[in-house]
């Protein structure tokens, strides 16, 4: 039910785990002067690619369930807990970019001297898409509540 606040939530919250998917998450330049990209699942330069399939695979299913939490309607409470999935999924995915962009410089580039990191657009993406979860874990426990209040008075 898209007139519900808590889809609406859901729904933006879908549309930035799908913009992180396929933006750079973060650029390395290196001290000659090729230029290293962090996507969801590879970190990649002029000559050489590394794979960050984990990190993709995680921030796929922190994408999708959302999607799916919105057409879950008629089960509130499974909502809630699809929502409070999805705030771990989530977590997850902000430690994978973390870790992904702090030990870069160190493993993937192969000693190579790093002048420059810097996370793009997509990296924060996940803390909002965070944020939007919480409220529509909230919003539909009201709803809950808000039902059962209605069955009690009958």
């Amino acid at each position: 039910m898209i007139q519900r606040i808590q889809s609406l939530y859901l729904l933006v919250a879908t549309a930035l785990m799908s913009l992180t998917l396929f933006t750079p998450i973060a650029t390395f330049v290196v001290d000659s002067g090729d230029v290293f990209t962090l996507t969801a699942f590879n970190l990649e330069g002029d000559q050489e690619s590394q794979s960050t399939l984990w990190m993709g695979i995680v921030l796929v299913l922190a994408t999708v369930l959302p999607f799916v939490t919105i057409f879950l309607f008629k089960n509130r409470m499974l909502q809630v807990r699809l929502c409070a999935v999805e705030i771990v999924v989530l977590l997850g995915c902000l430690v994978f970019e973390a870790i992904y962009f702090w030990l870069s410089g160190a493993n993937a580039l192969d000693g190579m001297g790093l002048a420059h990191r810097q996370f793009g657009w997509a990296a924060i993406m996940p803390l909002l898409a965070l944020g939007l979860t919480a409220l529509a874990a909230r919003a539909t426990f009201k709803d809950e509540m808000l039902v059962r209040s209605l069955d009690r008075i009958r």
